[in-house]
């Protein structure tokens, strides 16, 4: 596999481009879709160092309540933010559930097919692009997951691709936020899944689902509204050859 770019953008974590990662005889192309978590405390260093990639749109996949409390701090860029909310619950509501990770994927790939297309037409519509939610751990990672695979990227890869978020967590981070929601819901069984871990194997069995059921990725999109051409489009966009 060809070594990833990870890109010092001061102030966000989980900061990385998808560029690389082998899909057949093509390879993805570099500078065109990046992924992370929030804006929230980006530095002047880190805005300029998005200005510098060239970032013309953000896909914000979170919710208002998550907006309201941390806005993006993109003052000064020429990008447009493009809101698409993915989860039809709260963040929140997750926890006091106390789903597990693959659950809480199904939920989304069940209920938020249509919201899914949405994100990849906003990315489609402007490139270089920026996806991310408030950790780049969930949201991010099964849409980011799903347009990797629909574009033909060999599965070995974007589940990597996806794991590769568990390493990028600050562990100070882990640790502050692990501590308020065992607090916050102490019975639940989940907690340190939800909230720090990516594992492989819960992002392999999502897309194996997914291919059952819908025959590939590809169909699971074009039966939530993607058309053929969107979908070569994307490809396009997505895969050097």
């Amino acid at each position: 596999m060809t070594a990833r770019r990870v890109e010092p953008v001061d102030g966000v974590f989980n900061f990385r481009d998808t560029g690389g990662l082998p899909a057949g005889t093509g390879i993805t192309r570099a500078g065109v879709l990046y992924r992370s978590a929030n804006l929230a405390h980006v530095t002047a260093a880190g805005r300029t160092a998005l200005g510098a990639l060239g970032v013309r749109r953000i896909v914000d996949l979170r919710d208002d309540d998550e907006v309201a409390w941390e806005p993006s701090l993109v003052e000064g860029l020429d990008v447009e933010i493009v809101r698409v909310p993915l989860f039809l619950g709260s963040v929140a509501s997750f926890f006091e559930r106390d789903v597990t990770l693959g659950e809480l994927y199904r939920s989304l790939i069940d209920e938020s097919g249509d919201r899914v297309v949405e994100a990849v037409r906003a990315i489609l519509a402007a490139q270089p692009a920026l996806v991310h939610c408030t950790v780049g751990k969930d949201r991010t990672g099964v849409v980011v997951a799903l347009l990797l695979t629909a574009a033909g990227v060999e599965v070995d890869a974007v589940v990597a691709d996806y794991a590769a978020t568990e390493s990028s967590l600050p562990p100070e981070r882990n640790a502050r936020v692990l501590t308020y929601l065992r607090r916050a819901h102490p019975a639940a069984r989940n907690v340190d899944e939800l909230a720090t871990r990516a594992p492989a194997e819960v992002m392999r069995a999502l897309l194996a689902e997914i291919e059952e059921r819908h025959g590939s990725v590809a169909g699971y999109l074009s039966a939530h509204g993607l058309d053929a051409g969107e979908l070569a489009a994307l490809r396009g966009i997505l895969i050097a050859t």
